[in-house]
């Protein structure tokens, strides 16, 4: 949860960090950062007060929907889009009025009932990152066609760089195939208000509205004016009509003729035209630039003397872009730069390859951020003038890892061992960081570790020698994805072992609930799926629980699977421990192992090398390994890993 952590308080005599999230609020944490209490203050108004909050993007834009009559709101967790839902499961249970919040199984399920309750009236919204578009692109398709009764927002975060996805995928390119207007904030301040303006539009026109903000809009930190919440009557009411909401493909075609006079409609809205930003600049050249480029862009041309020499424009809606606009800069131009990220979306609406200058004529990069130092080299090449570039000094620094005590390093190692000569599928989340134990050979999206085991093998059917193959998935995307697949491959008689690598959360994105927790986005109790009894109902005939803190015996089960395997099908096994950042109640009563390193190491490094934990420390000086107490996590596998006996145990102690 990324929230501002103001004061320390005391409640019922244990520690509490206690959060302003709104002026009213006061919402208190644990240390495992898990809300607990919440006091609701009485209501003031607060335009009169000029309140002001410093504000994570993300929080701005739930601050947004909130603030706008935003009712039913769902998510699928993945960064950078992630702490949008958790701030509105944090507004809700603050006492917002929102009817519904909701972690769902994967972003087609949150898209779907999302886009079913704004067809019953209400306002709402649905939030991803870029590449969980891809997996509501079929609803999102069809449903620009249907359309929208209340005011539909999708928020889909993309990631240039990228930092933590797989791809650079620009969501506005999707916006314009599926034929929906999108919007392109620029900070915090401005995601908040394009929330409100989406929500307009979307009613107006009876038109999903993407929002689609950045890495470096999501996770940047703004301070943000709180307005009075204006409250808006809900009228709940879904009006049957077959041939829109259940339309036959000929009924579809008459959609798609009323989609595009929307989209005409909506391209000449003045509230999204592309705002000129300095009046005073009269040059035959300029700058157009969307999203977070548009911040970059202001301040260098400012340091650069170009503020009054360069217009600059800055598009609001990059599609549909708005066609005076493109006129009005084919006749007042003889050179356009166009900054976007991360795909010339406005470059390939403006058309004219004789005056624009971006990404289709190489003169910004095609991959990467448009990082400031990037866009100043730009400016300065474009505008005929000196660039020296600033020469950052540089540091190596250490790869990422695994954290110190997590149960899926000992997944890891135990397939290492026990199928030394496998081909390892993997799949998306923090575990795909296998690929530093030398366990994971592929990632292509969630669910396909398992589709790829049953292409390896369908491969090297027949052959000589043929390898095992070992899947890996986590709990969370198992039931996201994984579960079509693995009937998939129990039909097709498939022979490989899958892994679920159960840490009972979903890790990588900020340990939200996965089916299985039991809770909901807001900490209510649900009902939990039993991932056992959902792969014996897959049709498989081998499935056993194992703790990979007990390496020894999941070295062995795994062995067995891989024997099972080769002959009757595909095997699964649950490897279960949970993860150890996922707050003090997922480990209590769970036994803490102290562990020493032995005098007699020999400084053989074999712990390092196929284990990297990274308590685990080579002196070089002494030619041998010493424990950082800092960074141990007391899981005592190591212990077990060591082939000669140094690494002992010291003692242990219950978690309380």
């Amino acid at each position: 949860m990324a929230l501002l952590i103001l004061t320390e308080a005391r409640v019922t005599e244990k520690p509490w960090l206690q959060l302003f999230v709104r002026p009213e609020l006061r919402i208190y944490m644990d240390a495992a950062l898990t809300f607990v209490r919440i006091q609701v203050a009485p209501k003031k108004r607060r335009n009169s007060l000029n309140i002001r909050r410093l504000m994570l993007g993300n929080e701005a834009i739930a601050q947004g929907l909130v603030d706008n009559g935003c009712s039913v709101a769902t998510s699928y967790p993945g960064t950078p889009a992630s702490e949008i839902l958790s701030t509105l499961a944090c507004l809700k249970q603050a006492g917002a009025d929102i009817i519904h919040v909701q972690w769902a199984v994967n972003e087609k399920i949150a898209f779907e009932i999302a886009y079913a309750a704004s067809m019953a009236g209400l306002r709402t919204a649905v939030s991803m990152k870029q590449v969980g578009l891809n997996v509501a692109s079929d609803s999102l398709m069809s449903a620009a066609y249907m359309g929208t009764t209340g005011g539909f927002v999708i928020i889909s975060a993309d990631d240039p760089g990228p930092h933590s996805s797989q791809t650079e995928q620009d969501s506005r390119l999707m916006a314009m195939m599926a034929k929906i207007p999108v919007l392109d904030p620029d900070s915090p301040r401005q995601a908040k208000d394009l929330a409100a303006l989406a929500f307009e539009i979307s009613e107006a026109f009876e038109i999903p509205v993407m929002l689609r903000p950045t890495t470096r809009v999501c996770h940047a930190r703004q301070d943000i004016l709180l307005k009075d919440i204006q409250p808006l009557e809900k009228k709940i009411n879904f009006q049957k009509a077959p041939e829109r909401w259940a339309a036959t493909p000929k009924f579809r075609f008459h959609l798609h003729k009323e989609l595009e006079k929307k989209l005409e409609a909506i391209s000449s809205l003045d509230k999204t035209a592309p705002i000129r930003l300095n009046d005073g600049a009269r040059a035959r050249r300029a700058v157009i630039a969307a999203g977070i480029a548009a911040g970059h862009i202001r301040d260098i041309m400012k340091e650069r003397k170009l503020w009054d020499v360069i217009p600059l424009y800055q598009v609001l809606q990059p599609y549909p872009l708005h066609q005076e606009f493109i006129s009005h800069l084919i006749e007042n131009y003889d050179e356009i730069l166009v900054l976007e990220e991360t795909s010339p979306v406005i470059e390939m609406q403006i058309a004219d390859r004789h005056r624009v200058k971006g990404r289709l004529t190489d003169s910004v990069p095609k991959a990467g951020e448009l990082l400031p130092e990037v866009i100043e080299q730009m400016v300065c090449e474009f505008a005929d003038i000196a660039y020296e570039p600033v020469h950052f000094s540089s540091f190596s620094g250490r790869r990422p890892t695994l954290c110190a005590g997590c149960p899926h390093r000992a997944s890891f190692f135990a397939i290492k061992q026990a199928v030394p000569h496998g081909i390892y599928t993997g799949d998306i989340g923090c575990y795909t960081l296998g690929l530093n134990l030398g366990a994971v050979d592929t990632v292509l999206c969630m669910g396909a570790a398992i589709s790829q085991a049953a292409g390896f093998y369908h491969a090297y059917k027949g052959q000589k020698n043929c390898p095992d193959i070992v899947a890996t998935i986590g709990d969370s995307t198992f039931f996201h994805a994984g579960i079509p697949a693995l009937i998939d491959a129990v039909v097709q008689n498939v022979s490989f072992v899958l892994l679920i690598l159960d840490n009972r959360t979903t890790a990588m994105t900020g340990n939200q609930p996965t089916p299985a927790s039991g809770i909901s986005a807001t900490g209510e109790p649900l009902e939990a799926v039993d991932i056992e009894r959902v792969v014996g109902a897959c049709g498989i005939r081998f499935c056993h629980e194992v703790d990979p803190y007990n390496l020894n015996e999941l070295i062995a089960v795994i062995r067995e699977a891989v024997q099972f395997s080769r002959k009757n099908g595909p095997a699964v096994i649950i490897s279960r421990h949970p993860c150890l950042t996922g707050g003090s109640q997922n480990n209590r009563g769970k036994r803490a192992i102290a562990v020493e390193v032995s005098d007699a190491c020999d400084g053989c490094r074999y712990c390092i090398r196929h284990f990297e934990c990274p308590a685990l420390i080579y002196n070089e000086e002494r030619k041998r390994v010493f424990i950082d107490p800092a960074l141990c996590n007391r899981c005592g596998v190591c212990i077990q890993v060591c082939p000669k006996n140094f690494i002992q145990k010291k003692g242990s102690f219950a978690v309380s």
